[in-house]
């Protein structure tokens, strides 16, 4: 190994240490006791349970990680669904405005979530959506990313292999689900880890539109705990929710993290 690869395997190293770091940090804090926080070490001597324990019995955790796993779960399943389809339309079928909605599309990638808050919020309460989990899941529905992500991949796919399909008898559904989706698997996989992660971590959304704290999400909750007093100003309390919020979405990248990586670094806009 010459010397310059050195320095760059070192400075990689220091960086990814300090990424690291703070979830170490929050990690081990969240097993200190509370006196020994503010002077915690990089080996702490004693550890402890009872932050969780007494996290366990001041909220419902575990409703509200069932709530987050049905909710994030039922989003990233229909945007997989909704998203291949329109991706799939405008990649490989031909109809007049075809690029001006990918454009429009594109666009609305640009104007930022706020914007919509107040029409969406207005829709759930006429829809009498509100306090039900619907009104987490059919306005996300509905991604620019997938879309287009969907879109960029299945213009890459010869339309020989489409083709041929519709010689044996497939239509368009037969063709995305059966056909083209076993060939795309590090998309749906990105689209699926990056939606996942966005309806798992949403909290302003949540907070207008739940309040029965038995229909609340994980991030919710832990929020509302946190900052609502609850947590009776313990930081190992609420370092302790923190960690169990952030462990769903670790375990699900490092198992597919190498997909991940794969579909985008191939997966650029082209065309």
């Amino acid at each position: 190994m010459n010397f310059k690869k050195m320095i760059i395997y070192i400075l990689l190293t220091a960086a990814a240490l300090t990424f690291l770091y703070p979830f170490y940090w929050m990690i081990i804090a969240s097993v200190l006791p509370e006196s020994q926080i503010g002077d915690m070490t990089l080996i702490p001597k004693e550890l402890t349970f009872s932050n969780y324990l007494t996290m366990f019995s001041k909220i419902p955790i575990f409703r509200s990680l069932l709530n987050s796993t049905i909710v994030a779960v039922c989003s990233t399943s229909g945007i997989l669904v909704f998203g291949s389809m329109v991706g799939y339309a405008l990649a490989k079928m031909s109809f007049k405005g075809r690029d001006l909605i990918f454009f429009i599309i594109i666009f609305t990638m640009t104007l930022p979530f706020q914007i919509t808050l107040i029409p969406n919020y207005i829709l759930m309460v006429k829809f009498a959506w509100v306090d039900t989990f619907a009104a987490l899941i059919i306005p996300a529905l509905n991604s620019a990313f997938a879309i287009i992500m969907f879109r960029q991949i299945f213009r890459s796919i010869p339309n020989d292999l489409i083709s041929a399909a519709r010689v044996d008898g497939c239509n368009e559904p037969q063709i995305i689900f059966r056909i083209l989706w076993p060939n795309i698997i590090p998309t749906i996989i990105t689209v699926s880890i990056i939606t996942f992660m966005a309806s798992w971590n949403d909290v302003l959304w949540p907070l207008i539109v739940i309040r029965d704290e038995q229909l609340m999400t994980m991030p919710q909750l832990v929020t509302l705990f946190a900052v609502g007093g609850r947590s009776d100003a313990q930081l190992g309390v609420k370092l302790a929710s923190a960690v169990l919020l952030a462990l769903p979405v670790i375990i699900v990248y490092l198992i597919f993290q190498k997909h991940f990586i794969s579909s985008m670094a191939s997966s650029g806009i082209k065309g």
